[in-house]
């Protein structure tokens, strides 16, 4: 049954397609926003607000403070705007405390050390939470990644990040360096044990030719008609289907500045001494196919 003061705001980024949610206790006027786009533009290495403004402009128009800035996963497919967020409307920028891992893997990698507080909190697998007065709990997923959580919220509603997908598009890779398939099932079939009319938000469409994006699921529809993973797949079919499928996909095109930047909550690198901030690009350090 919804709660009558819950309101979740969403908004599409179709550079990126990421959806960033507003998600609001109406009565409080206290909010969260999950999963923040950084707009950033990889040819001329130009970042912009755009998307994260529309999210504040939002926030000013309904009154809402911001409490938390919560994230997924540390995403590579978008830089994430929680530092600008936070900086602007305050706010606790938090993910999921296995993120140590993803920090230590890809700080070797670009030669940098994710500073001790990236991140305000780091949410426990189960761990419960509010917004305003809702009642909303941490689940870890792991599986796309080591440290991916999903967020459940008021009665009916969760947001998967990148575990799952609408179900004409199916689930996750899990080639990500440190991701795992099998791993990846059993967080979906956690997902898929709850009730059925519980209602799943996306964190990307890919919308396939005659569709719109969309980001709105339930459990009963993912169980029917998700083509990676409906009722009657079992964990050894997933397992080939998501090997051989992530064999053939392309490393996203922005995974290289997005990790380094998200794997320190969103914040820059400090500007060097011609007051210049640069970006890292390691050389022959990923997979030939690697991807978020």
């Amino acid at each position: 049954m919804s709660q009558p003061n819950l309101a979740i705001e969403p908004f599409f980024d179709p550079a990126t397609s990421t959806v960033t949610y507003v998600v609001a206790d109406t009565g409080a006027r206290v909010a969260a926003v999950i999963d923040p786009v950084l707009d950033f533009d990889a040819r001329s290495g130009r970042t912009g607000t755009a998307s994260a403004d529309r999210v504040l402009a939002h926030l000013d128009r309904h009154g809402l403070r911001l409490d938390w800035i919560l994230e997924t996963h540390a995403h590579a497919d978008h830089l994430s705007a929680a530092a600008y967020l936070r900086q602007r409307a305050g706010g606790r920028v938090a993910i999921g405390e296995r993120i140590g891992e993803v920090q230590r893997r890809f700080g070797g990698m670009f030669g940098i050390e994710p500073p001790a507080d990236a991140f305000d909190h780091l949410f426990r697998d189960r761990e419960r939470f509010r917004i305003g007065d809702i009642e909303a709990q941490a689940l870890l997923v792991p599986g796309h990644t080591p440290a991916d959580l999903a967020y459940r919220v008021g009665n009916d509603c969760v947001f998967v990040g990148d575990t799952l997908f609408m179900p004409d598009v199916g689930t996750a890779r899990a080639d990500f360096p440190g991701g795992d398939a099998r791993t990846l099932y059993g967080s979906i079939r956690k997902l898929l044990a709850l009730p059925p009319q519980t209602r799943l938000f996306v964190c990307h469409d890919y919308p396939p030719a005659g569709r719109g994006a969309r980001w709105e699921t339930t459990v009963a529809e993912q169980r029917s008609r998700n083509v990676h993973v409906h009722d009657g797949v079992s964990e050894q079919a997933f397992v080939g289907m998501r090997m051989a499928r992530d064999a053939t996909l392309e490393v996203p095109s922005l995974i290289l500045p997005s990790l380094q930047v998200n794997v320190c909550g969103g914040r820059m690198p400090a500007k060097e001494a011609n007051g210049v901030a640069y970006l890292r690009i390691p050389l022959d350090a990923l997979p030939v196919r690697a991807g978020a």
